[in-house]
């Protein structure tokens, strides 16, 4: 059964497209740009997920396009924060201050991978920032990289009347100043405990766990009343999964090669800006 899937990359030339077209048995239907990204629609027998070694050798992401969600259409986006929503795990950064990088890195590592109960690993992960002082966590704040095209990704969907929310088993400290920074609509991460100016080495009230964020999801749909097909999730890590299984467009972004192995939409060599290709490319192929 023939199915129709999207390529798109920064570069993608003609003759490349030719050559992945021969490669992969596939009939070029339409080329076009988007947001600086290059898109061929294929006609293919295959489906995305088995073509996406091949379009890694073009430096490419793949996509079918069966995607419900629409960009013109009002929606919730719910994003991890770390590494997703920017570039760098704070816990790792808070760590290296602290004098504990190491190994909290390796904890965050094997947690991100499913090796790891997200929750016992996070409280070990902090039990080891005990003592250090508060400043710590605003040095982390101010040299806070965000992951490339975020702030245009944002843009797009606000134009389009979007609900966006971060729901990360980060820091509150840092999800409440993205939040209010690029007014998004709710955060919730976790809490650390500081008294008298310094880290106590625990975490207050409930871990946002993949529960919490599949939660939240969910919740938002209803507060929002955001229609079920209308709903996206993205992120990076083992604890991202169930919101991107629940969400009608779930994506996993430069993700842990557990994530990769189970989400249907992958996003590898594109930055944030992809999510904008992804939720258009339906009303970009029919124009």
């Amino acid at each position: 059964m023939s199915n129709t899937v999207l390529l798109y990359a920064r570069h993608l030339n003609d003759d490349q497209c030719t050559q992945f077209a021969h490669q992969s048995h596939a009939q070029l239907i339409k080329r076009t740009d988007y947001l600086g990204y290059q898109l061929a629609f294929f006609s293919s027998e295959q489906p995305a997920r088995t073509l996406r070694a091949l379009a890694a050798e073009y430096q490419a992401d793949i996509a079918d396009l069966d995607i419900v969600a629409r960009l013109s259409q009002p929606g919730l986006l719910v994003m991890d924060m770390d590494s997703t929503a920017i570039k760098i795990e704070c816990i790792d950064e808070i760590a290296k201050l602290a004098g504990t990088g190491e190994v909290v890195s390796a904890i965050t590592a094997s947690a991100m991978r499913g090796e790891l109960d997200f929750e016992q690993s996070l409280r070990k992960r902090v039990g080891t920032l005990k003592d250090a002082p508060e400043r710590i966590l605003q040095i982390v704040r101010e040299n806070l990289p965000l992951m490339d095209g975020f702030e245009e990704m944002v843009c797009v969907l606000k134009q389009h009347h979007w609900k966006l929310a971060i729901a990360s088993g980060g820091f509150d400290y840092f999800a409440d100043y993205l939040k209010e920074r690029y007014q998004l609509d709710f955060a919730a991460a976790n809490q650390l405990e500081i008294i008298d100016g310094k880290l106590t080495g625990n975490v207050l009230g409930k871990v946002v766990d993949a529960q919490y964020k599949a939660n939240t999801l969910a919740k938002l749909k209803l507060q929002y009343a955001i229609s079920e097909q209308q709903t996206v999730a993205i992120g990076d890590g083992a604890n991202d999964l169930l919101m991107i299984h629940d969400a009608a467009l779930g994506v996993a972004l430069h993700a842990k090669p557990k994530v990769q192995e189970q989400a249907k939409f992958v996003i590898n060599f594109a930055d944030l800006t992809a999510l904008c290709i992804l939720l258009n490319a339906n009303d970009l192929f029919n124009a």
